[in-house]
């Protein structure tokens, strides 16, 4: 009896204490949600695609005076004409209306990203947005300046689309629509960070993680494994295995190394990620940004820190104070 008495009233404070930090924090996203819901945002994709694929002799000067960084000004207007004839660019124009047929929800999509990074930086200011065939290059998905930002529509059709047969499946895994506003992000995270050069390791992990963790606050309502490009069978498999290979870079003295290989062994977009065991077949690639990831969300929920200031703060920093210890 003794011990049940002692343990019930623990409980019960436990049970009040977790309540009441969930009542907090619903009461914090429904604040946040409210102010970034005000930010003051109008936005109209420009639907290029759709307006040259229309375009004759008599509207194309138009258009080129609308859109003059699309037109090369050696290129004869027979030239863009003919494009606009050609049966494989009608093919992707057939192939567009369908998958877009409905675009409003792409377009509600990027202008919530916008408001978010508004909210969190108040100087950004709105680009215009437009949408063109990029003859399907994957390489150059989204092409992000101060004032324009260009969507080649034709790479997100989706997974199984005829036009990305030939390409490797970690590469057409991300090519739908709903990876539009996650390669967004990815930009302006890359723009914002403005860290060309990366040492060590950890430096590339604290980079890439910074970049993801924008995500989580400019597309706060899209799921982990999209946020970072995986199918779902992939980020449970990194989940369950995150220990190990935090356990893996440590024992390996990774984090301090210098080597550019590892970029490519574990940061980029790969079939696998290249721990050179029997596993590696079995691992999504860029796995070190889901690392990276881990540790820079752990240093925000163990540090009173702005956002501004993390992204200001070096690798080593950020990691002696992030306290990340990876579930077994």
């Amino acid at each position: 009896m003794v011990f049940k008495d002692r343990l019930y009233p623990k409980c019960y404070v436990v049970l009040s204490a977790l309540l009441l930090t969930l009542l907090m924090s619903c009461d914090k996203n429904s604040k946040l949600k409210k102010e970034v819901e005000a930010v003051p945002m109008e936005l109209k994709v420009e639907r290029f695609d759709k307006v040259f694929m229309q375009s004759t002799k008599e509207s194309l000067p138009s258009l080129k005076t609308q859109y003059p960084f699309l037109f090369p000004k050696q290129t004869p207007d027979s030239i863009f004409l003919e494009r606009t004839q050609d049966p494989i660019q009608k093919l992707i124009q057939k192939s567009v209306d369908s998958v877009f047929s409905d675009f409003e929800p792409t377009e509600a999509g990027v202008k919530s990203l916008f408001k978010h990074i508004k909210y969190y930086n108040p100087s950004f200011k709105k680009p215009r947005v437009i949408t063109v065939f990029s003859d399907v290059d994957y390489r150059n998905k989204v092409i992000v300046t101060d004032s324009i930002v260009l969507i080649g529509i034709d790479n997100y059709l989706g997974t199984d689309h005829e036009f990305y047969n030939s390409f490797y499946k970690y590469i057409r895994k991300n090519l739908k629509k709903d990876q539009i506003v996650m390669d967004l992000a990815d930009a302006y995270a890359s723009r914002f960070l403005n860290q060309p050069r990366r040492h060590t390791f950890l430096e590339e992990l604290i980079y890439q993680g910074k970049k993801l963790y924008l995500k989580d606050l400019w597309v706060p309502n899209a799921t982990d494994q999209t946020k970072v490009g995986y199918t779902p069978e992939e980020f449970l498999w990194t989940q369950d295995n995150e220990f190990y290979i935090w356990q893996y870079f440590v024992e390996n003295e990774l984090l301090y190394s210098t080597d550019d290989k590892l970029v490519g062994r574990f940061i980029a977009p790969a079939p696998f990620s290249r721990f050179n065991l029997e596993l590696d077949s079995e691992s999504p690639g860029a796995i070190g940004q889901y690392i990276g990831w881990q540790i820079v969300r752990s240093y925000m929920e163990n540090n009173d820190t702005s956002v501004l200031q993390m992204l200001q703060m070096n690798a080593q920093s950020i990691f002696n104070k992030a306290k990340y210890k990876p579930r077994k």
